[in-house]
């Protein structure tokens, strides 16, 4: 652990295992509900001495450009890393959990040099007078990130945070600290003075539940399960609290008539089975019309038969395990719920067979027909490489069946019709719409959903508005008119 800029260790470890092959890759610190108060204490002392908000913002660009700059150098390090902790095929490490954290990273850094932290404001006054609103940060933020894209949602988290003259206490997912905790390295060797970064890793229930119920904590950012989130949101209403939680998601990929099939097909396999399925704003529900589906599900088998499930570090792997057995066997627990209400499964449904299989948390990519809105598995989270794809008559049902679940992260409309696509996507009660691609994530789009999928945005141009609040100065500029304006109306001077 990091905290008040020491590396700390613990008489408590826990093992992080490949789940490709259940061998040891890393031991780590078990932090306790101590070691969370010393880290906010610390990250509290750092703000209220002006250690690092007082640091112009262009120098505070500088040390975070400098430690992105490290990371790059060390990407390929990082995706070997990435790939040993939580299975993610190599070249899906290389592009989304690495590239895309080490993009954003850039993009960060990009914002906090041109962001306005103080702005003018027109003041309406019968006297001459001034104003301007400043951004000013919001003060000890926790930041609590996932095992499935740690780096990507550190980023979101950490980097505007720090951007905007915060102090951070950053929590990472037992399963898959190893990435956050080189970034923390990056960054206190690029110059972060000590306090202003602290890590704590550990179980969630305890260091999770302490940061986030911690009264000197001013801004809770978490991603992760709705039910979890339920809980930081329980946990957090004993004080007034900024919060940020991207949750859940049972996305809907509505292919309409005229699309263009064969790119639809792949782009329904990439967006349910990328990472096996272990992704919040997965396409795991496809809907097809009648006219399309059976065509439609004969070439999705064709080409989700030809998916190669093998070892992640592997080149030419398309799917690698699932984080945990306990995951694995939710997953296949799903699928076997849906059968028992009239799914058909049509491709998967059980782990593989083989050598390569004996150990590691296998499943094979899955596909269901005959699913209905009225069926658990079109309204749960399987967190796996499970299709459930529906019919629909008209257009007006898909968006009925895309909205009928109690989750809003994304959705995705297939159409070689934009405007019909667009009018669709107007419709659909989620974060983000993909119109004819899935996982397009460039820097300056805001992320994030509405109903049960979470509260506020990460990412984006707006970054930094969530970890800043403005403050309102007037600047009396009559030379004492205001003070004479003052007496008159309060009766204390005569004309």
């Amino acid at each position: 652990m990091y905290i008040d800029g020491k590396w700390i260790d613990s008489p408590d470890r826990y093992e992080i295992h490949n789940p490709a092959t259940e061998e040891l890759v890393a031991t780590l610190a078990k932090g306790r509900r101590e070691h969370v108060d010393q880290a906010v204490a610390a990250a509290r002392s750092t703000y209220e001495e002006r250690t690092w908000r007082a640091t112009p913002p262009a120098e505070r660009a500088a040390v975070l450009r400098e430690a992105t700059d490290r990371l790059v150098r060390r990407s390929e390090e990082l995706v070997q890393t990435q790939v040993r902790e939580n299975g993610a095929p190599v070249r899906l490490a290389e592009a989304l959990h690495i590239g895309t954290s080490l993009a954003h990273l850039r993009y960060q850094v990009y914002l906090v040099e041109r962001y306005d932290f103080e702005r003018p404001s027109a003041m309406l006054s019968p006297v001459l007078a001034a104003g301007l609103v400043r951004r000013e940060p919001l003060g000890v933020c926790a930041a609590i990130v996932p095992w499935n894209f740690p780096l990507v949602h550190a980023g979101w988290k950490v980097v505007p945070a720090l951007a905007a003259g915060n102090s951070v206490v950053i929590k990472p997912d037992e399963r898959a600290p190893l990435t956050i905790v080189e970034l923390v390295r990056e960054l206190e060797a690029a110059g972060l003075p000590p306090g202003v970064l602290n890590l704590v890793t550990g179980d969630g229930p305890e260091v999770g539940g302490r940061l986030v119920e911690h009264p000197d904590v001013r801004k809770i950012g978490f991603t992760g399960s709705t039910r979890v989130g339920h809980d930081v949101l329980r946990r957090a209403s004993g004080g007034f609290r900024h919060l940020t939680l991207e949750l859940g998601g049972k996305s809907a990929n509505i292919v309409l008539e005229d699309a263009d099939v064969t790119t639809a097909v792949d782009g329904a396999l990439f967006a349910c089975m990328a990472f096996s399925g272990q992704i919040c704003a997965a396409g795991s529900r496809l809907l097809l019309p009648d006219s399309l589906h059976d065509t439609f599900v004969d070439k999705l088998l064709e080409r989700v038969g030809a998916l190669r499930i093998s070892d992640p570090l592997d080149p030419l792997t398309d799917l690698g395990p699932l984080i945990s057995r306990a995951n694995r066997d939710h997953a296949l627990a799903c699928v076997s719920s849906a059968v028992g209400q009239g799914a058909r499964i049509v491709h998967g449904g059980k782990v593989p067979s083989g050598p390569g299989f004996t150990r590691g948390h296998w499943m094979e990519p899955t596909v269901l027909t005959d699913v209905t809105p009225d069926m658990r598995i079109a309204h749960e989270e399987v967190f796996g490489p499970v299709l459930a794809v529906m019919r629909y008559h008209t257009v007006e049902e898909a968006v009925e069946i895309a909205n009928g679940t109690e989750y809003g992260l994304a959705a995705g409309v297939w159409s070689r019709d934009n405007q019909a696509a667009l009018d669709i996507a107007e419709r659909l009660e989620t974060g983000v719409v993909w119109i004819n691609d899935w996982y397009a994530l460039p820097p300056h789009f805001p992320l994030g959903g509405c109903k049960e999928s979470g509260i506020g945005r990460e990412s984006g141009e707006h970054a930094l508005d969530e970890y800043t609040q403005p403050k309102a100065v007037s600047i009396d500029l009559s030379g004492g008119v205001e003070a004479k304006l003052y007496s008159l109306l309060l009766g204390t001077q005569s004309p």
